[in-house]
């Protein structure tokens, strides 16, 4: 049976024809980090210079809303209320997150590490640490070369991390170690760093689509049962 469609990835492609060569890599990585976080595993992102800046652009989408509503889970709700009354402000502010990590962001330990012992396996240390069967690592590089990528990835392989890999047309060496690598069409660096962009954008809003959308259809559907229900009581009320 066929996984069901996605609009983002299918309006990434109408948008930008040239990754209609990607498609089945697309709709690949959607279901490994939609697997994922139906687990309640976590994302990690890794990459370097402009990619590490993706890496942390990725993770800030994914741990808030992008585009549809993320209600909080009803025992999470429940028992924060029980626990600590008046906590309403708190409850409409949360949004449910889909779990990701930056390993660039810890700067702290990538420099501690790069200085004591070398940054090259600065990443691997951290997908060491932190990372868990059935997580995904998403690693960035442009070239597909990166020796701290390539190492992070090995490690994620012994572990038991699904790798998805967001390279340039060659490849590199990156595509060996991933599950599914999308070698978007462009060979220069900036070229590259600009096509990551609406890929990893649209799998983010793909991701939240498939997780959230019932969810926002449940909301509008309850917007519009109260709706209808005020339309009621507000008839009944009034003289014939």
């Amino acid at each position: 049976m066929d996984a069901p469609s996605s609009g983002a990835i299918d309006e990434l492609i109408a948008r930008l024809p040239q990754f209609c060569g990607l498609r089945a890599e697309l709709y690949a990585a959607l279901a490994l980090l939609e697997r994922c976080a139906r687990a309640h595993n976590k994302i990690l992102c890794c990459g370097n210079g402009g990619s590490a800046a993706d890496a942390d652009h990725i993770a800030a989408e994914l741990m808030k809303s992008f585009a549809f509503p993320r209600p909080v889970e009803r025992t999470f709700a429940d028992a924060l209320q029980a626990q600590f009354p008046g906590s309403a402000s708190l409850l409409a502010a949360l949004e449910a997150p889909i779990a990701a990590i930056a390993l660039p962001s810890q700067v702290a330990l990538l420099t501690a590490y790069s200085n004591d012992v070398d940054y090259q396996y600065a990443f691997a240390q951290q997908v060491y640490g932190l990372g868990r069967p059935g997580d995904v690592l998403l690693a960035l590089s442009t070239s597909g070369n990166s020796p701290n990528i390539l190492h992070a990835c090995r490690v994620a392989r012994v572990r038991n991390l699904t790798v998805i890999g967001l390279t340039g047309q060659s490849g590199g060496r990156l595509p060996e170690l991933c599950d599914v690598a999308l070698c978007v069409p462009a060979t220069k660096t900036h070229l590259i760093q600009e096509l990551h962009l609406p890929v990893y954008h649209a799998l983010c809003l793909a991701l939240e689509e498939r997780l959230f959308s019932e969810h926002a259809q449940q909301a509008e559907r309850a917007v519009s049962q109260r709706f209808d229900l005020a339309q009621h009581d507000s008839a009944e009320q009034r003289p014939c």
